[in-house]
């Protein structure tokens, strides 16, 4: 973003159209007036204000790295001061939602099919909204996971296995919603779109941050990640399914759990075995991630994991 140029300062004009007619030996120095409103236009200019103040500043392009300084210190400072550990990443759809929800969406789609039953799109929306419903099983789950998660690891001193999410709908705001549920703490760390994204009302409200930057929201995400529980979802969670496949494979990151939520939706969605099969991946690259059926075996393979302190 360029900062826009300061409008013309009239004052400044003034001065100078009065040196370039006054006689050579006038002193400008001398002239009272002209004194007072170039300090008054000193105290008031955007260069005499505090670099931290200064908010035009801080959006132009060249203050990006400072931005995304800002995005990496001020979430930690407020994880740091809340004791906060380790976490559980819950990632999922945005479109997983509760049964109401569902059966409310289900119902509209039903009615602009019937107002226009010759239009394809509008019957293709029925259908997907059909599917969505017979889903939201998944947002129950992720909001039971997070209770189990959270009621047992939270106490002043430390706080471990605190859920995180993207802080948005669906399948984010089960997970913060199970941890508001039982009195317990979670974060979002949810993002600037160009569409309006408002973060979840389940949110520890200290907790709730807004990126600008992808690349430092998924830093955070990492960074005391436990584990990772990846339930259904579209682009964004394959995008971050296959981020922390990568950042293990490699290892970039810590050992985790990586735990695929609903083993007959994902093997729709990827066959991992013939990535192995071709030849593209390592077999042994298979045993980066598990399946979970249930919130409760979701959760003893996070502490079964951990209870045999596997190597870095």
């Amino acid at each position: 973003m360029t900062a826009k140029k300061p409008k013309p300062d009239t004052a400044a004009k003034r001065t100078a159209d009065k040196a370039c007619s006054i006689l050579p030996d006038t002193v400008l120095g001398d002239d009272v007036t002209l004194v007072a409103e170039n300090m008054e236009r000193i105290l008031g200019s955007p260069s005499y204000s505090l670099a931290q103040d200064d908010r035009l500043l801080l959006t132009r392009e060249e203050m990006r790295g400072v931005r995304m300084l800002l995005e990496l210190g001020k979430p930690e400072i407020a994880l740091q001061e809340d004791n906060i550990k380790s976490t559980v990443i819950v990632f999922g759809g945005t479109q997983i939602v509760d049964r109401s929800a569902a059966e409310r969406r289900l119902s509209e789609a039903r009615r602009a099919a019937q107002a226009a039953p010759a239009d394809r799109s509008v019957a293709r929306e029925v259908e997907r909204a059909e599917k969505l419903l017979s889903m939201c099983h998944f947002y129950d789950d992720a909001r039971k996971f997070a209770r189990i998660v959270s009621i047992d690891n939270q106490c002043e001193d430390e706080r471990d296995y605190v859920v995180v999410t993207g802080g948005g709908p669906g399948i984010m705001e089960a997970a913060n919603r199970g941890a508001f549920d039982v009195g317990c703490k979670s974060i979002g760390l949810n993002i600037k779109l160009p569409a309006e994204q408002q973060p979840n009302p389940f949110i520890t409200p200290e907790l709730c941050f807004q990126f600008k930057y992808f690349a430092l929201r998924k830093f955070h995400f990492i960074l005391r990640a436990a584990a990772v529980v990846l339930f259904p979802g579209g682009f964004g969670t394959l995008d971050e399914m296959f981020e922390t496949l990568t950042l293990r494979q490699t290892h970039r990151m810590q050992p985790v759990p990586i735990i695929l939520y609903g083993r007959d939706y994902w093997s729709h969605v990827i066959d991992f075995q013939y990535l192995a099969d071709a030849g593209v991946i390592a077999e042994h690259h298979l045993q980066l991630f598990t399946y979970a059926e249930t919130p409760e075996d979701a959760w003893q393979q996070i502490l079964d994991f951990h209870a045999k302190k596997p190597p870095a």
